[in-house]
């Protein structure tokens, strides 16, 4: 029997096309003419580019560091997340490919966009490379193998997934330097990864994203009540015991969006104004489908 969630879904392919598609423009339409440097395994397989013969290019790179990476994590990541992956990979190598050698676009010197504005080209390179990372994301793979090995190698060395990455980042970056004996490039290429990665995080929570409010008071039905009848939504009650205090309260678990927070807090004083409210950044909402 096939495990739940494991299946292969041919939306999720189609979405990975055009996230491969993507990628691939924005790296080699601001950031590989100016010779930026993306984050990650694609960052080295730049830097690969510049320091090898030609006819070892930036998608043969991708190709060869990043697929051998994705099958070692495939036991850990399972075979859908491998396969969506490697195809994400596969796109993102192809159309590279296309756009330095067979299309009729002159990426030599300069973005065919942005010139040789290097804020410019760090800034948008970032943004739709990142949008492109995002979307492959969303749809259950990676388009980049420092994400498998983040998994991985973090917890055995004691340090977090985003530390992993960060700390990966810095180190290709200060070799790019002093490959090309100048940090002006690999600088700016901090902007890239910077502006990337923010990015990456809209694209997956999306703009208007959730917030989990647990609210401890002594008058939960009452704010339970006032908030579904205000937001036309549903919250959940959990028993709970002071820890000092030794009182006997409740915990009223609510999900509003960004723009309903001022009004929740507003409503939970003027219900209970001892009442302590924490918010926490949802990421997804998953219920059960309706009928």
């Amino acid at each position: 029997m096939r495990k739940k969630g494991s299946e292969l879904r041919f939306k999720n392919f189609v979405w990975l096309l055009v996230a491969g598609v993507i990628n691939a423009f924005g790296v080699t339409m601001f950031l590989f003419p100016v010779k930026l440097y993306d984050s990650g395994i694609s960052g080295l397989s730049m830097l690969l580019d510049q320091v090898t013969p030609p006819t070892l290019s930036l998608s043969v790179f991708l190709v060869v560091i990043n697929i051998p990476i994705f099958l070692f994590g495939l036991r850990r990541q399972g075979l859908a997340f491998t396969l969506y992956s490697v195809f994400a990979v596969a796109v993102y190598s192809v159309t590279s490919y296309l756009i330095l050698y067979v299309l009729p676009v002159d990426v030599s010197f300069v973005s065919p966009l942005a010139g040789s504005d290097l804020l410019l080209c760090a800034i948008f390179g970032g943004v739709v490379s990142g949008v492109g990372s995002g979307l492959t994301i969303r749809n259950g793979g990676a388009i980049d193998g420092i994400d498998v090995l983040s998994v991985t190698f973090s917890k055995r060395i004691g340090i977090s997934i985003g530390s992993f990455v960060l700390v990966f980042n810095t180190i290709l970056y200060i070799v790019c330097g002093l490959v090309i004996r100048s940090w002006i490039l690999p600088l700016y290429s901090i902007v890239t990864y910077f502006v990337g990665s923010k990015t990456v995080d809209f694209i997956i929570e999306g703009f208007d994203s959730s917030k989990c409010a647990m609210i401890v008071t002594t008058k939960a039905n009452e704010l339970s009540e006032a908030l579904s009848e205000k937001f036309k939504a549903s919250g959940t009650i959990v028993s709970a015991v002071g820890g000092y205090s030794k009182e006997e309260k409740q915990i009223l678990y609510f999900i509003v969006n960004r723009f309903q927070i001022n009004r929740l807090k507003t409503l939970v004083q003027e219900i209970d104004a001892d009442a302590f409210i924490s918010l926490q950044d949802v990421t997804d909402i998953i219920r059960r489908p309706q009928g």
